[in-house]
């Protein structure tokens, strides 16, 4: 690949806020925030963390008991550095993304020995980012330059920090795991992070499509971490259906299932990470970042913390009601019938509002038979 088209190169392109790379235009996103693509519920949980008064104090200090400067010279001193001598076709993408989010600082870059695919942003003081030989040997150029803006867009967002204490909690919940109370208390904190950072991910691989600008190609990196390099065996409707047959199919008994073989996960599972993103990719949301219609960093300190709450509580509510999973089909039954219940009751409070005047037909009675006309069973 040529190595022509960095953030520097990059910036001498036209006033449209486009840079040339290879295949085609992209857009980029001068001063966008990271709220502009962030999952409702992973943008509330920053948004309170970021109001927090002292919150940054607390984590320099907490940085001495983490093993960030372990980690740092782990990576320096075991894996490969991306630079302009090795591995030059990622630091490409990784300026490329930087420039195209915005990012005044282009975090350092590691790959590491390891069969298995995988990625992370991790740091405190500054972020990392560490990609798994498994993972470059797996994807092609597009499906990669999708990984790079993914981490990056965790860069963006800040998710280093709590990635770098999600690790240091689940390694000390093994640690702490013979005295029974302290487990499960630091258990329960690690299943919230594990929760909220499931999220994130949904955020960054949404960051991933804003870099890699091909929908197609941050579908069939999903496809190929969920199933190998075998794309002429596969086929991404098919694997969009599956999180189709995944999300509504089996009974209660599947939907706790489900409940407990995510909890213990830090990403979603590849299926729903893919019909998530084809979902925002087709929203309005999407569209408005593409038109040059988003949120500023310059404007995060003016974010309501009660709007972002709002809109999460708002997110979970429409997710509920377009379900179809089972056990949110019960829950969402439930909570129809106890909002009918409520109503009924409060009438009756208010003498008997719900009650028909003398004399005149109740649901079920008159010249139809019982159950006829009234619309019910």
């Amino acid at each position: 690949m040529s190595d022509n088209t960095g953030a520097g190169a990059a910036g001498n392109g036209s006033g449209e806020g486009r840079e040339r790379v290879p295949g085609g235009q992209r857009k980029r996103f001068p001063g966008i925030s990271s709220r502009a693509y962030e999952h409702p519920a992973d943008r509330s949980a920053l948004v309170a963390l970021r109001k927090l008064s002292g919150f940054d104090t607390v984590f320099k200090a907490l940085s001495g008991l983490l093993p960030e400067r372990s980690l740092r010279l782990l990576y320096l001193s075991d894996s490969v550095r991306v630079g302009e001598e090795q591995f030059p076709h990622l630091h490409t993408m990784l300026r490329d993304a930087c420039h195209i989010l915005d990012l005044p600082k282009v975090p350092p870059m590691y790959v590491t020995q390891d069969p298995q695919p995988g990625a992370m942003c991790i740091g405190l003081d500054e972020p990392i980012i560490v990609v798994t030989t498994g993972l470059v040997e797996l994807l092609d150029e597009e499906e990669m330059r999708a990984v790079v803006g993914h981490e990056v867009g965790h860069a963006l967002s800040g998710h280093a920090v709590y990635r770098t204490i999600l690790l240091f909690l689940t390694n000390f919940a093994l640690k702490v795991a013979w005295i029974p109370l302290g487990n499960i208390a630091v258990m329960a904190i690690v299943t919230a992070l594990r929760e909220w950072f499931r999220k994130s991910e949904l955020s960054a691989d949404r960051a991933g499509l804003l870099v890699g600008q091909d929908l197609t190609a941050s579908l069939r990196g999903l496809m190929k971490i969920a199933g190998g390099d075998h794309l002429h065996e596969m086929n991404v409707d098919a694997f969009l259906a599956q999180a189709e047959e995944y999300e509504a199919g089996g009974d209660l008994r599947d939907s706790v299932l489900k409940i407990l073989n995510v909890l213990p996960r830090s990403h979603p599972f590849t299926t729903v990470r893919a019909a998530e993103l084809k979902k925002w990719a087709g929203s309005r949301d999407h569209q408005r970042i593409v038109d040059g219609h988003y949120p500023r960093r310059s404007e995060d300190k003016d974010t309501s913390m009660s709007d972002s709450f709002r809109e999460s509580a708002s997110h979970y509510a429409e997710s509920v009601r377009a379900s179809k999973d089972p056990l949110l089909g019960l829950v969402r039954d439930l909570a129809s019938g106890a909002g009918g219940l409520g109503g009924r009751l409060r009438d009756s409070f208010k003498g008997g509002a719900s009650a028909p005047p003398k004399g005149a037909e109740r649901p079920g009675e008159g010249s139809e038979g019982p159950g006829e006309g009234s619309g019910r069973p």
